[in-house]
C-alpha cells in the first residue's frame, strides 16, 4: 500500500520489459485503475547468440513437473520457404501444449530472427489459445512465422511443407 518495487530490486526476471510491465502495472495502480498483475510465466525471453534462442512460457520439463499431460510440435526452418530465401534455415520452433484441451503452455524458437518472432508466442499464451486455434490462425507466405504454423500442425501428427 503505497510503496512500488519494480525492475532489479525484486526478485523477478532482471529484463528490461519485465521493469517496463512491472511499472506500468505500479502506475496504473497508483492511478486507481484496476490491474492485472504480470504473469512471470508469460514473460518472453531471448539469448542473442547466433542463432538466437527465444521462448515464452512453460519449457517440457517445467510442464512435467506441473502435472501437465505434455505432447509437443516441432518443425525445422529447413523446410520454411522464408528461411530458405533467406539461406538461414538452421533452428526450429517447438510448441509445448497440454494433450488434455491442446492448450499451448510454451512457445520456444531458435533462429537467427527467434527474437522477431516470439511476440506472437507471448499473444498465443495471453489469448489462452489452442494448437487448434492456431492451426486456424492464417500466416502469410513466405514468411518466418508459417514456421509457428507448421510447429502446430506438428503437433497433430501432418505439416504442410514438410
Amino acid at each position: 500500500p503505497g510503496i512500488y518495487a519494480i525492475g532489479d530490486i525484486v526478485p523477478t526476471p532482471q529484463l528490461a520489459h519485465v521493469a517496463t510491465a512491472e511499472g506500468l502495472v505500479a502506475v496504473e495502480h497508483m492511478a486507481g485503475k484496476p490491474v492485472k498483475p504480470v504473469n512471470y510465466d508469460r514473460i518472453p525471453g531471448v539469448t542473442y547468440c547466433d542463432p538466437q534462442i527465444a521462448s515464452v512460457g512453460l519449457t517440457e520439463k517445467k510442464a512435467k513437473e506441473r502435472k501437465h499431460n505434455v505432447k509437443v510440435g516441432k518443425f525445422p526452418f529447413l523446410a520454411v520457404g522464408k528461411a530458405s530465401v533467406d539461406d538461414e534455415r538452421e533452428g526450429f520452433v517447438k510448441i509445448v501444449a497440454d494433450s488434455k484441451y491442446d492448450e499451448v503452455l510454451g512457445v520456444h524458437i531458435v533462429h537467427a530472427h527467434a527474437g522477431e518472432m516470439i511476440s506472437e508466442g507471448v499473444a498465443i499464451l495471453n489469448g489462452e489459445m489452442t494448437v487448434e486455434d492456431l492451426l486456424h490462425s492464417i500466416h502469410p507466405h513466405p514468411t518466418l512465422s508459417e514456421g509457428i504454423l507448421e510447429a502446430a500442425h506438428a503437433y497433430y501428427g501432418h505439416t504442410i511443407n514438410l
